[in-house]
This record gives C-alpha cells, structure tokens and sequence, in this order.
C-alpha cells in the first residue's frame, strides 16, 4: 500500500506523513527542497528563477521517486509519501510560460511515464488565510517574501487539479481549516481513519453520508 500526502506550501504535509508513519507501520519518503540552489532567488525574482527552479525541482523529485518509491515498494509493507510527482507540474503551470513552458511539459511527460503512482492521493485543503497563517508560524527563511496572492492563485491551481477537474484518479479531500493534528488526536484519528477507509484497510468506521 502506497499513499501521498498533497496540498499547499504550509498546510502540513510533512507534519501528517510523520504522525501517521508509526500508525500505518509505514517507510516514510519525504521529499527533499532545501538543496534547490534557486529556491531563495525563486522567492525574491520568481520570473527570473522560475524555469532553473521548476527543471531542478522537476529532476529531482523524478530521481527521487525512481530512488525511493520503486525500491522501497518491494521492501517495505507500506509507503508514505508527502508529494507526489505531478505536483511540480502544478507549479510550472503558474511559474512558467511560452517556450520555457512548452519545454517543460515535454520533459516531464517523457518522466511520468516510469513514475508508479500512489493508490492514492490524500489532498489536505486549507483557506489561503490559513497557509498564510501556518507559513509565518514554521517561519523558514526562504518563505518569508512569499506573497498572499502567490499562494492564493497556488491554492486554486491545486482545487483545479484535485477537485474541479481531477486529474488523479483516486483522491480523498481533507478539508483542514479546522484541524489540529498536533494539539488534538481525534483530529490525526479522524484522517486516519478516512485514508484507511478509502483505501479499504480495516479496521475504519465507515463514514456515514450527512442527510
């Protein structure tokens, strides 16, 4: 069993797969963004960095995933990731445009196709109000210039990607405005309980529909 956990910078990706890790006796696969060499540039000039940001992003994690997900899927029981590889897509398609756009997609359509995808992917919504909120508070360096209508136009490339118009064809939607994984356990119960659900892992209460 493998599952991703998706949504915006600050909605708390990394903090979940790690909660969840012990309670699905899962590896975990965390991808790596810091070694960017554009990252802190991208902030401060996006149109000037965007293309050598989305490529290095773009190469990386495909090394990652063919790295990590494929050996460790015949290792390990289950798998956690906190990105999947279609995310950067979703960054290209903000950050880019005309020809360096164009070369992009080419490049990552040619690496799609040896990526194994997730059974399923946990997208973790969140008002821009809030990533704002959760940004500012885990406070790393390089986000500080990030701006509200940056991650608010982000906010809505991903509603379109996982929900209006789903390109993924097995998505489960948290909405997490309301929920404090750290400080309340039956908020991580909950969403434990959803993934196995969907996913068909018992033990799960089933959802009931609301009327």
């Amino acid at each position: 069993m493998y599952f991703a956990i998706e949504g915006v910078i600050g909605v708390g990706k990394t903090t979940l797969a790690r909660l969840l890790q012990p309670q699905f006796e899962a590896d975990l696969v965390l991808e790596v963004f810091e070694e960017n060499p554009f990252l802190s540039n991208f902030y401060t000039d996006r149109a000037r960095y965007a293309f050598q940001t989305q490529i290095f992003f773009l190469l990386s994690r495909y090394h990652q995933q063919r790295r990590n997900i494929g050996e460790r899927l015949g290792q390990a029981k289950n798998l956690i990731s906190d990105y999947t590889f279609e995310k950067d897509s979703l960054f290209a398609r903000i950050n880019l445009t005309g020809d360096e756009l164009d070369m992009y997609f080419k490049v990552q359509e040619a690496l799609a196709e040896k990526i194994i995808p997730a059974d399923l992917v946990v997208y973790l919504r969140a008002s821009t109000d809030t990533l704002m909120k959760r940004i500012a508070l885990r406070d790393r360096p390089y986000e500080r210039q990030m701006e509200r209508e940056y991650i608010d136009l982000l906010n809505r490339v991903y509603d379109d990607f996982y929900i209006s118009s789903p390109q993924v064809s097995h998505v489960l939607t948290i909405e997490t405005d309301e929920l404090n994984i750290i400080e309340r356990p039956d908020d991580l119960a909950f969403i434990r309980n959803r993934i196995r659900e969907e996913l068909r892992l018992a033990p799960y209460q089933p959802v009931l529909p609301i009327e």
